[in-house]
């Protein structure tokens, strides 16, 4: 962090830049290597916006398993090329990426905003998040995951800028995309108590609540069933074959010989059996003990922004680190909040992550069946070695929280 703030010339210049290598990265996504073996979901978003362009209600007429904040990205590709299609049409897929091209840009724009808060140089984190993408693969092209990863973007730049009530009420859209933004809104509610008191806070986290209750409103008034039967599918998913909690139990039966079953539901492949059933009861409990240790440290630490992102990224990478289902395009939600870590720590920081997206892209997608449906003793110890590596970037972040006494940005 510098003493004094770089000329806005400066963050304009790098914001440019970083899109400009976006555009490259984005390109050489669709060429190459990362043509080969993908595994995609577009043909899925495409029966959805299929459905809707035809006039049917989501989760009333058909069946969906993403919540209500999700449907634009499938909406509005499907507006492009409205038909039956079993397959994703060149129309569709187009106009998907499109969107995902448009959410990273503006995600890279919100990362810019928050660093020219931190008066930090904006170079090097805004690079490393337009070259991301590269070390992670083709995943990034096909899932929707860069839409709630840039309302999170925009709603910490809101709360950098003191714009309490706008940074909440995009966690509370970005948490009616994908559950996950939810597990900043105590930090965003602490900063806020801490910043501007406990009023202001409560009527921001009234804007995430009343935001989240507008998108989710009208279809449980419509289709209450078919909500919480999307609802139920996330909670009720079974041991992801990616996550730790099954890296360990496929480690231990190459090791020493423990028999695991597969399964194939809810759209992965998954650990059966008693063992896995219990690996995923504690996988959650320590997720929820970590996050609740980065909640508390964060509320008895300093309201800074620089501890606000630190905090951000330390949470999203635990949700993912220690959670039961640990999909590969969970590591997008990391890239716009990582390289905002500053310092020493943020150099470390950076290098896990892009260790962890290099491993991820070792088995996904060229050898993935290898891995979830043969358990693959070599493709094993690379997915115990990225969780690994997942769990020290989330220690990393976490404890610095109570360790560090950071000056304040602010008076």
């Amino acid at each position: 962090m510098n003493e004094t703030p770089l000329p806005d010339r400066t963050y304009a210049l790098a914001a440019f830049a970083a899109v400009a290598v976006f555009v490259g990265t984005w390109t050489l996504l669709h060429v190459g290597f990362y043509r080969h073996n993908q595994i995609i979901d577009t043909p899925v978003y495409q029966r959805y916006g299929n459905e809707i362009a035809h006039g049917k209600v989501p989760y009333r007429d058909f069946d969906l398993e993403y919540p209500p904040g999700a449907l634009p990205m499938f909406a509005l590709p499907g507006l492009a090329e409205p038909g039956h299609a079993q397959h994703v049409t060149p129309a569709f897929r187009r106009t998907f990426e499109t969107l995902m091209w448009m959410c990273g840009a503006v995600a890279l724009l919100a990362m810019t905003l928050i660093l020219r808060h931190l008066r930090a140089s904006p170079w090097v984190p805004l690079l490393s998040a337009a070259l991301a993408p590269l070390a992670l693969g083709s995943v990034v092209l096909s899932r929707f995951d860069l839409w709630p990863a840039v309302l999170v973007a925009c709603a910490l730049a809101a709360l950098a800028g003191s714009h309490f009530r706008l940074g909440h009420a995009l966690l509370g859209l970005g948490a009616a995309a994908k559950f996950y933004p939810a597990v900043l809104v105590p930090i965003a509610f602490a900063y806020t108590w801490k910043r501007r008191g406990r009023r202001e806070a409560l009527v921001s986290l009234g804007f995430t609540v009343g935001v989240f209750a507008l998108v989710f409103l009208p279809f449980v008034v419509l289709a209450p069933g078919g909500v919480w039967h999307s609802v139920s599918i996330q909670l009720g998913r079974p041991l992801q074959v990616e996550s730790l909690g099954a890296a360990i139990l496929l480690v231990g039966h190459h090791v020493f010989g423990y028999g695991l079953a597969g399964e194939t539901s809810h759209g992965s492949q998954n650990l059966d059996g008693v063992a896995a059933d219990a690996v995923g009861v504690a996988s959650t409990l320590v997720q929820l003990a970590v996050l609740g240790w980065i909640w508390i440290a964060f509320a008895r630490g300093p309201a800074t922004t620089s501890a606000l992102v630190r905090a951000s990224a330390a949470a999203i990478c635990a949700f993912i680190a220690f959670g039961k289902v640990l999909s590969p395009q969970f590591a997008i939600w990391l890239i716009p909040a990582v390289p905002l870590v500053l310092g020493r720590r943020g150099l470390w920081a950076a290098a896990l992550l892009f260790v962890a997206l290099i491993l991820t892209q070792v088995w996904f997608p060229f050898r993935y069946f290898r891995l979830a449906l043969d358990f693959e003793t070599g493709l094993t110890w690379v997915l115990l070695a990225r969780d690994l590596v997942l769990v020290a970037l989330a220690l990393l972040l976490a404890t610095s929280l109570r360790r560090d006494a950071i000056r304040p940005e602010y008076p």
